[in-house]
């Protein structure tokens, strides 16, 4: 018992007794394990810039669209490259909330893209890593531990 419960009294029970997985550094960075978790965890990531993008879409963009009504029937009747530049060169706010949207789905679009083509790129990939040893040390505390590493009946 004493050193049993010198082990739970310092907190240095190991990750199997309390029902996690083990220490992701003690898994090499190319174990399936890991990849696998590294995929979920990028999955989770991307899925969390689009919902982003979606609802900045439905605010920000919707918004700037309406503030653009004028112009956008103007541009209906007769569309010309200099009418639309005008239009949004004179209605700068909803011109900057547009481009905040087309810019973040662009930039996701190409993200997108370039994973499917040559698949995580290295800085993206230790970013990833820092962000999984962070989830695994904080354990089922972590908000994103169970899209992670939790059983797949649990995952999102």
């Amino acid at each position: 018992m004493g050193q049993d419960a010198g082990n739970h009294a310092n907190g240095s029970h190991s990750a199997e007794q309390n029902g996690a997985k083990p220490d992701v550094q003690a898994l090499t960075p190319q174990s399936p394990d890991v990849n696998a978790a590294l995929n979920r965890l990028r999955d989770v990531v991307m899925r969390q810039w689009w919902t982003a993008a979606g609802l900045l879409w439905l605010t920000i963009g919707a918004a700037s669209l309406w503030m653009l009504r004028p112009e956008i029937q103007q541009l209906r009747q007769f569309f010309t490259w200099t009418a639309l530049r005008y239009g949004l060169a004179y209605n700068p706010i909803p011109a900057v909330g547009l481009g905040l949207c087309i810019g973040l789905t662009v930039a996701l679009l190409v993200s997108e893209s370039r994973y499917l083509l040559w698949g995580i790129p290295a800085g993206e990939r230790r970013r990833l890593m820092r962000q999984l040893d962070q989830i695994q040390q904080a354990g089922p505390r972590h908000r994103l531990w169970q899209q992670v590493w939790g059983p797949p009946s649990q995952r999102r």
